[in-house]
């Protein structure tokens, strides 16, 4: 990339000059080394000792999407944090989840945010939800190299369609291979149970209290037989991370409000081994 050796303080010719809306096709054409596909990366003799994360869950619900995830993180059989952080705002009407290797996950994360926003700026309207989804596909396709040495990026991807007016959601594989999901998805070592729950307890048009109590019925049965979930965590007052993008934006759910909740979920397991229903009509 070229410097600006003015000493005024203008920014060099190459980002003035016209060309793709996409900062990641921007940053390959002046600076490719930077790209973490770019990067020499020595044989993984162990991929499953680097810190990995899961479980997360996502659903449409009468509102909008959900996405959901516990906070645990493991490294091999060990439990590298209790408290971490996998799901994040892409933008505005958006929201990502991360299971699989933490790191090059969550520098996918951080690119995918920067690459939405420059799309906006140079456009002066915000990509679609389709085309973001797109987006992050071919950013999963890019690390196929290192997901096939075992440090996959395997993430789950929801917002709120301004085009059509609903929330959708989008899963993928390790090679980018996008699907759209229909009532809800989950990814990570958990998802199997965490499915499982969710047949059971999900419908369409659930209320956002009934789709939050679904979620967490669903996490907590994935903790319970999957031991790379973390469950709810009174002592640490750790409890899942809850976000909902609606037709109003992102938001993510007070810890006091998801705490409250998880708590009701746990006295009413005491008394039903199953838990509380997510509501009946």
């Amino acid at each position: 990339m070229s410097a600006d050796v003015s000493g005024r303080g203008e920014l060099p010719p190459a980002f003035l000059a016209p060309g793709s809306s996409s900062f990641l096709d921007f940053l390959a054409h002046q600076a490719p080394e930077l790209l973490p596909a770019a990067r020499p990366v020595p044989a993984v003799r162990d991929a499953s000792a680097v810190p990995h994360g899961t479980t997360i869950i996502a659903a449409e619900y009468a509102d909008g999407v959900l996405l959901a995830g516990d906070r645990r993180i493991t490294a091999g059989g060990m439990i590298a944090h209790h408290g971490a952080e996998k799901v994040f705002p892409a933008d505005e009407f958006s929201v990502v989840g991360i299971s699989g290797t933490v790191g090059p996950a969550v520098e996918m994360v951080r690119l995918f945010q920067l690459e939405l926003e420059h799309y906006e700026k140079v456009e002066g309207v915000p990509l679609s939800l389709a085309g973001k989804a797109n987006r992050l596909s071919a950013m999963i396709r890019d690390n196929l190299g290192l997901a096939m040495q075992g440090l996959a990026v395997i993430p789950l991807f929801a917002g709120w369609d301004t085009a059509v007016g609903r929330g959708r959601l989008y899963s993928y594989d390790m090679a980018g291979g996008r699907t759209e999901e229909h009532g809800f998805a989950a990814t990570g070592s958990g998802s199997l149970f965490a499915r499982g729950a969710l047949k059971k307890l999900y419908r369409p048009g659930l209320s956002e209290d009934e789709v939050v109590t679904a979620v967490l019925q669903a996490l907590w049965d994935a903790a319970d037989e999957d031991s790379a979930t973390g469950g709810p965590d009174p002592a640490r007052r750790l409890h899942p991370v809850v976000t909902v993008v609606t037709a109003d934006g992102y938001r993510r759910l007070a810890d006091a409000e998801v705490a409250e909740k998880s708590h009701a979920v746990a006295a009413q397991r005491a008394e039903r081994p199953d838990g509380p229903h997510a509501g009946t009509r």
